[in-house]
């Protein structure tokens, strides 16, 4: 059985029920609208962030779920969509998941009109349902998720960054949306509770780890979509990359900066300084720190009573370290 099977075991029914009702929230008036949104809902990913939100509420609340819980998972995955229509419109991108992308197929302004759409069905899902304390945990995971992009994008001009903001953007892309899909899935079932906290921090955990492997598949040779050194073709600053800028001389200092900044479009230069991080200890210091985040996460779990919910969490967390793409 495929691991991502073998997690969501656990919450087979309730994937499928939330399915449904992801549909339904997402329907509209306007035909082109729905034909639209079936092609998103026919070309969905693994859907991690449902899953999470069902097994955390199913581990701390003894196997319950509630309507709330579905709501959150729905809030969560159109916003989550809304931001990857929004990020491929920016990023002038043609596929998403080896598909055509919305911007693709029916051009930026109704791409950019369909995330609004998308958001603006999250956010009435909450309001319309009195759900005002799911609203504020989603509400501030986009904030933060704005706010990271836009710290990077300030970080790469200057290439300035130390270890301390690499995981402030992190957090802040990538961790803050795993974080609130944890934080959601106890919030629902038991409001005001400590494992609502407990649960954001192991989400933030697991994103942490999910983003540095993502950043070391950038020096790896797996095919996982995106070619190697594309980071740094972008003037990304990741850890492997952050460490060893911190720790070389200052004539290697000078040299991976003037990369970086001017030849990072130089396919013979860009394979010099994934050479130079490696030999450097790069990716050794960032698997690491991957795997210190992965120990706190799981320390979280060791918290809860054994039960299938929290064996599927487990493995979960473990995946996200081992994944090949």
């Amino acid at each position: 059985m495929k691991i991502v099977e073998q997690i969501k075991q656990p919450i087979t029914y309730e994937m499928e029920l939330f399915e449904q009702k992801f549909q339904l929230s997402m329907s509209s008036k306007v035909a082109l609208l729905n034909r639209i949104t079936h092609y998103i809902v026919n070309r969905k990913g693994k859907q991690m962030r449902p899953m999470f939100v069902f097994l955390v509420s199913k581990m701390v609340s003894n196997g319950e779920v509630s309507e709330r819980t579905y709501r959150g998972a729905s809030v969560i995955e159109l916003i989550h969509t809304a931001t990857l229509v929004h990020d491929d419109v920016v990023d002038e991108s043609n596929r998403r998941r080896g598909f055509f992308s919305i911007n693709a197929l029916w051009k930026n302004k109704i791409a950019v009109l369909v995330g609004d759409y998308l958001l603006s069905k999250g956010l009435l899902l909450s309001i319309d349902n009195n759900d005002f304390d799911l609203l504020k945990i989603i509400s501030i995971a986009v904030r933060e998720m704005s706010e990271g992009e836009l710290l990077q994008i300030e970080k790469a001009r200057k290439l300035d960054i130390t270890e301390e903001v690499y995981y402030e953007i992190i957090r802040q892309k990538t961790a803050t949306l795993i974080a609130a899909c944890c934080c959601l899935g106890a919030a629902s079932v038991k409001p005001e509770s400590s494992d609502v906290e407990n649960m954001r921090k192991f989400g933030e955990l697991i994103g942490m780890a999910f983003q540095i492997k993502d950043d070391l598949f950038d020096y790896g040779k797996e095919q996982i979509g995106k070619p190697t050194g594309i980071d740094i073709k972008e003037q990304k600053m990741t850890l492997p990359l952050i460490h060893v800028l911190n720790n070389a001389s200052k004539k290697d200092k000078k040299w991976l900066i003037n990369s970086i900044k001017n030849h990072n479009k130089d396919q013979k230069r860009v394979k010099e300084v994934i050479a130079f991080v490696k030999a450097n200890g790069g990716l050794d210091y960032a698997v690491t720190k991957m795997k210190e985040f992965q120990v706190d996460a799981l320390n979280i779990l060791q918290k809860y009573p054994e039960s299938d919910y929290r064996n599927s969490l487990e493995l979960m967390v473990n995946y996200v370290i081992d994944r090949k793409k």
